[in-house]
């Protein structure tokens, strides 16, 4: 009797370890999911409003310290407006870090910080405000995609400290 159920918990136990090809996965979707919070900042410093729009799912959702947007074509517009469609001359940009990310099959969620940096008179760089994200990703169409993207400033801008 002693050896049955141990050869059933050793069994149990085998059967319930990832697979090679489910670590594999695992770890591609984090890999996809860390570029995807990347090509966020990326987007957003160059001003290619309509690719960081295409990151979102077709319903996404944006909140943050300019309100809250529904949809990816609402959100191409909400941010033209919010943050302008002019070059970045690249006197500014985020520092994206800290990412944290949990996958639970076609659903994942994420966390990270933020830094938005600026360059001063003199051109030397100034950390001016700073603050985290909080996401629900989606596997839309074969690609990761933010579901919800929440932006807290935990640090306010330095003009309103």
């Amino acid at each position: 009797m002693f050896r049955l159920i141990a050869l059933l918990l050793a069994t149990s136990f085998m059967w319930a370890q990832p697979t090679v090809e489910q670590r594999l996965r695992a770890l591609e979707d984090k890999e996809d999911i860390r570029t995807l919070l990347l090509d966020y900042g990326r987007t957003l410093d160059a001003r290619d409003l309509k690719a960081y729009s295409e990151l979102f799912a077709r319903d996404g959702e944006w909140i943050g310290g300019f309100g809250k947007v529904k949809g990816r074509a609402e959100l191409l517009e909400f941010m033209k407006k919010n943050v302008g469609t002019a070059p970045n001359t690249g006197k500014t940009y985020h520092l994206l870090t800290n990412f944290f990310i949990e996958v639970h099959g076609d659903r994942a969620t994420a966390q990270s910080r933020w830094s938005y940096v600026v360059g001063t008179k003199d051109k030397k760089p100034q950390l001016e405000h700073s603050g985290r994200y909080e996401d629900e990703l989606i596997r839309e169409g074969g690609r990761w995609r933010f579901l919800k993207r929440v932006v807290y400033n935990d640090l306010p801008p330095v003009d309103q400290q």
